[in-house]
């Protein structure tokens, strides 16, 4: 059995995140800057240690770049071209994560020059991350119309223009705000608050917050949370 193993070649293993964040306009990926001459950018990356899980690397990784823990982290998938790294053989798990923007921006570490960039509007990326991005969007779609984990990307109170910003942007489109606010208001997930915000029209909108633990319940199962 040990023969076995002692012809087999070893490879290493990566951890690439795509970490996602919405600024209250535009889905955005936050990107490391790679290399000083040339302009290109990558997802935040590690390698996994001896003594770690996927997910134990994956949280490690994530909170070295951002500071944050107790956030949406979820593996997304497998790489493994043999020539997606020109150095040697590395087979990168990805994972993605939904964090909120406001959260980030004081506890992003200086050491990686970390940036947000609209997923619509990518720099140039290395290796194979561009795959990895759309992948991880197509993914988000996906769970975002069977499962509320858009509210992941919002902050502690919102109100439903600006939780049908966040939709538009995952899907990049223009959903009918009526069609949408019905929709959303069906599902019971909504707490509405007595505070209105400020500036926005002359009756102003009310903001919501998420009963978490109907949250809870509705993560764990699929529905048909946003209309067609």
């Amino acid at each position: 059995m040990l023969a076995q193993y002692k012809q087999q070649h070893p490879y290493l293993v990566a951890l690439d995140s795509i970490i996602l964040g919405f600024d209250g306009e535009t889905l955005r990926v936050l990107l490391v800057k790679r290399g000083v001459e040339e302009e290109t950018w990558s997802l935040m990356g590690g390698w996994l240690q001896p003594d770690e899980t996927l997910d134990q690397a994956a949280n490690r990784i994530l909170y070295e770049l951002t500071g944050l823990t107790n956030v949406y982290l979820e593996q997304l998938h497998a790489f493994g071209d043999p020539h997606r790294d020109p150095i040697t053989r590395t087979v990168s798990v990805a994972y993605f994560a939904l964090i909120k923007v406001a959260d980030d921006e004081s506890r992003l570490s200086d050491a990686y020059q970390a940036q947000w960039f609209s997923v619509y509007d990518l720099p140039p990326l290395l290796f194979d991350h561009a795959d990895m991005v759309e992948l991880s969007i197509k993914r988000l779609r996906y769970k975002a119309a069977h499962q509320p984990i858009g509210f992941e990307l919002m902050p502690e109170k919102f109100t439903i223009p600006q939780l049908k910003k966040l939709y538009d942007a995952i899907y990049n489109t223009d959903f009918d705000k009526r069609n949408f606010s019905r929709k959303i208001l069906s599902t019971g997930l909504l707490i509405k608050l007595d505070e209105k915000q400020k500036g926005y029209s002359k009756k102003g909108a009310f903001y919501y917050q998420v009963d978490k633990a109907k949250y809870q319940q509705a993560i764990e199962s699929l529905l048909s949370f946003i209309a067609n």
